[in-house]
């Protein structure tokens, strides 16, 4: 289990991101809901959600030895202050999953110049840092993966999750109201989804697909 805790720093900040992007998506676009509620920063006191950023990592970490999943305290929006709500609704969810393919390019870099200079870090011989070195670089060839992870996740189209946004904005008005009034139920039909071995396929290929143009970046320039 300990040796999987290089994980939650990069998680934590990837979710807050996440969060972030859909509050200045909202104040781009005339909500300034997130920003008065002081949630447009990296800090992470404001958008920790102690179920989905404590508990749920935490206990998935010490059951299977994995982090599968967290979030952060959404971000307010209200969608009265959008000029046209469906189009800006849709616009406020879509980003969030792009921040996180931003984040998987970001990590990437990061650990190409990690693993660039570990000859140097190693010919100094200091223990301390080659191990601060070792897990920097795990975390962040980890992160590539997990924003992309984060990125499918949030595209489920099923409430509460950033794809049901776009399912609903497309339905009747009426109908769509209703979709998205199913709110955190949904999670109980996400659970039972990621149980069919199909749906798991479907989901572990969509990733490993998208990682692709990453991991050859990668070994482009390792």
């Amino acid at each position: 289990m300990l040796d999987q805790l290089y994980i939650l720093p990069v998680l934590l900040f990837s979710v807050i991101v996440h969060e972030i992007a859909h509050g200045y998506m909202a104040l781009r676009l005339g909500d300034h809901t997130a920003k008065d509620m002081g949630r447009l920063t990296l800090n992470p006191i404001p958008h920790i959600d102690p179920v989905g950023s404590i508990l749920v990592p935490l206990f998935s970490l010490l059951a299977t030895g994995r982090v599968f999943i967290a979030w952060a305290k959404p971000v307010p929006v209200n969608p009265l202050n959008f000029s046209n709500f469906k189009r800006d609704d849709i616009l406020v969810s879509v980003v969030g999953p792009l921040s996180n393919i931003f984040m998987t390019l970001f990590c990437a870099i990061l650990f190409i110049i990690l693993q660039n200079l570990t000859p140097l870090i190693l010919s100094v011989n200091y223990e301390v840092l080659s191990d601060v070195w070792s897990f920097l670089a795990k975390m962040f060839l980890g992160g590539v993966y997990l924003n992309i992870v984060l990125a499918v996740f949030n595209m489920l189209p099923i409430p509460p999750l950033d794809g049901s946004h776009l399912v609903a904005s497309i339905l009747p008005n009426q109908i769509g109201d209703q979709y998205r009034n199913i709110g955190f139920f949904g999670i109980f039909i996400i659970i039972l989804l990621m149980r069919v071995e199909g749906f798991r396929l479907i989901f572990s290929s969509i990733i490993e697909t998208i990682a692709i143009p990453f991991i050859v970046l990668i070994n482009s320039l390792t």
